[in-house]
């Protein structure tokens, strides 16, 4: 089986333009997939096509070497997921809601002990789960999706308002999952740093649309800094910038901010040479920001996937 999950031209629309549309995804079997994408891109709504819990208008979903089709879902049973927060019961320990997932899918009670030694609550299995941090309460989530042994795993945004140490040990907690049960991982994130400290494929969503989709390597080559420009006089920069072949555009604070085509010390002489006077000309960072700058500098209407 070469993709754990596919898509082909996977298609749901909303009043406003908003949804996914025609999104190609292929995620190798074995991987820790990141799909990256801001609040809004449609990461949520991709997941729950990807589940069958909405109805794609075109498109067609394929789960482990099999297609998705109402009446034939079989294949769910093998794909464990975790979308947005977790549902526990808060009065109930961290067995007992474990516990009740089990019986419901009819797994032996050994099961529970499995789960709560592979996801390190063994010795906090009798607290009730209200007390419970939030990092323990996404690892007894992420245990509630792993008690069916699932080959593929989805999780939607699981860092969401940990604090770094429990990013941190999140993100441990994953890797050895991946590597000791020989799953495939496939997590949503809107933080850019989360992704790269994890995934070995990414897919880049922005406005509904797959942006990039490959390796993290061919994603730091596409990701280029960002130049931002403070002057006295934006307007006329502009022009000049232009002129010179580069794409700029308005930035907050009246700044100017470009992915340059040109040496930095050149756009600098160009500036000058036209007596403009310069307050900041700097590169920025790799962020969440600026790789979204580059990528979505394309149409809306038009793909930029590698």
């Amino acid at each position: 089986m070469e993709h754990a999950l596919s898509t082909r031209a996977l298609t749901r629309r909303f009043r406003g333009g908003q949804g996914v549309h025609g999104l190609d995804l292929a995620v190798p079997a074995g991987s820790i997939y990141g799909f990256l994408g801001p609040n809004g891109a449609g990461k949520t709504t991709t997941i729950r096509l990807l589940l069958g819990l909405l109805r794609p208008d075109a498109g067609e979903v394929h789960l482990l070497g099999e297609r998705l089709q109402p009446g034939r879902r079989r294949v769910l049973a093998e794909v464990g997921a975790l979308v947005e927060h977790p549902s526990l019961y808060p009065h109930l320990d961290g067995r007992a809601n474990l516990d009740v997932t089990r019986r419901l899918l009819g797994l032996p009670p050994t099961r529970v002990d499995e789960v709560l030694e592979r996801i390190g609550l063994a010795g906090d299995a009798h607290r009730r789960v209200r007390e419970y941090s939030l990092g323990m309460r996404q690892r007894l989530g992420i245990g509630l999706a792993l008690l069916a042994r699932p080959k593929l795993l989805v999780l939607d945004e699981p860092g969401n308002g940990l604090d770094p140490a429990g990013t941190l040990e999140l993100r441990r907690f994953l890797r050895e999952l991946v590597a000791q049960e020989g799953l495939t991982l496939f997590l949503s994130s809107h933080l850019l740093g989360e992704v790269e400290q994890l995934a070995t494929h990414v897919g880049v969503l922005d406005r509904g649309r797959l942006r990039f989709q490959g390796t993290l390597a061919e994603l730091r080559e596409r990701a280029r800094p960002a130049l931002k420009l403070r002057c006295d006089s934006p307007a006329r920069a502009m022009r000049v910038l232009v002129e010179a072949g580069e794409d700029p555009a308005l930035a907050e604070n009246h700044a100017l901010r470009l992915v340059p085509r040109l040496p930095v010390a050149e756009i600098n002489r160009r500036l000058v040479a036209q007596g403009i006077g310069i307050q900041h000309l700097g590169l920025e960072p790799v962020t969440l920001e600026s790789l979204f700058f580059e990528l979505t500098a394309a149409p809306a209407g038009q793909e930029a996937v590698a």
